[in-house]
């Protein structure tokens, strides 16, 4: 707190004044989001929660659907971004079919990123009436989301170059500078674990290649961090196979609008709010559930 609210609130102990009052509701009003800011901050105490993130959205089965499902959980982490005034660019795009998209990789830049988004791994259900069918039936689409700490610089995973195999391929980008004119894109298999990463972001194939490999290098790094959570308590049975059927969280515009996140029982009726970004209060239901059951 800072030394006007607390010097307020000594003298409405010793003899209360309704105009002191007032102006104590006022300046704890202005210290709510540093309150906050600081709650959700302590509830970030993983190793690797203070880093950026690499995040990964696959569309699931049902086609256009999906796909489409897929573009809007991509704007929404964007604006997410934007409303946390943290960078975020285009790694690898996959364009849907009809519309949408298959897959999209983002890197976010920024502290405790990952610490925060590491709550959005799972599958996302969507359930509305959809703009593709002419009968303005109800669907369900699902897609994923994947998150990866941004660690590449800070830790040393060895990779031969042995086991990977190395493809490349013409960027299949929307437009603009996404486009490439030759097969500069790179596709990285990593054969021991079958782990597959892509770039396609820049125009030079040594650049691609290189970003490839600092996503292989989180991704492996993560999936080792797993593997040993696993083996030692199992995540306390919080941890959820991303399979369709699994979804940890389902956005419903028909036949009522609600977003419920299923693993903490948090919701709320205001759809357009998170779809724009507003994932924070998901976010700190998550964190705060962990941290009570730990």
């Amino acid at each position: 707190m800072n030394d006007d609210a607390q010097s307020a609130l000594e003298l409405l102990e010793i003899e209360f004044d309704p105009d002191m009052a007032s102006e104590v509701e006022s300046l704890l009003a202005k210290l709510q989001p540093q309150i906050r800011f600081f709650e959700l901050n302590h509830l970030l105490g993983g190793p690797q929660d203070k880093y950026g993130a690499i995040l990964t959205i696959n569309s699931g089965a049902g086609g256009t659907e999906s796909m489409d499902w897929a573009q809007i959980l991509s704007r929404m982490y964007k604006r997410w971004c934007e409303e946390n005034d943290v960078k975020v660019s285009t790694l690898d795009f996959q364009p849907g079919e009809e519309a949408g998209l298959k897959s999209i990789t983002l890197n976010i830049e920024g502290d405790y990123v990952y610490g925060k988004l590491k709550t959005e791994v799972g599958v996302h259900r969507l359930v509305r009436i959809s703009p593709f069918d002419t009968n303005k039936r109800r669907h369900t689409s699902f897609a994923s989301v994947f998150v990866y700490p941004d660690i590449a610089d800070d830790i040393e995973i060895e990779i031969n170059e042995s086991d990977l195999r190395i493809d490349t391929f013409r960027a299949s980008g929307a437009g603009g500078q996404h486009v490439n004119t030759t097969d500069s894109a790179i596709r990285i298999t990593h054969i021991p674990t079958g782990t597959v990463v892509q770039c396609q972001n820049e125009r030079s194939q040594h650049k691609n290649k290189s970003t490839a490999l600092k996503i292989l290098k989180a991704a492996l790094f993560d999936r080792e961090e797993k593997l040993r959570q696993e083996e030692i308590d199992e995540l306390h049975n919080q941890k959820k196979d991303i399979a369709w059927g699994s979804q940890i969280r389902s956005y419903v515009l028909h036949p009522y609008q609600m977003v419920k996140d299923h693993r903490t029982g948090h919701e709320t009726s205001n759809v357009n709010y998170v779809l724009d970004g507003g994932l924070d209060g998901f976010i700190e239901a998550m964190l705060a559930g962990k941290k009570i059951k730990k």
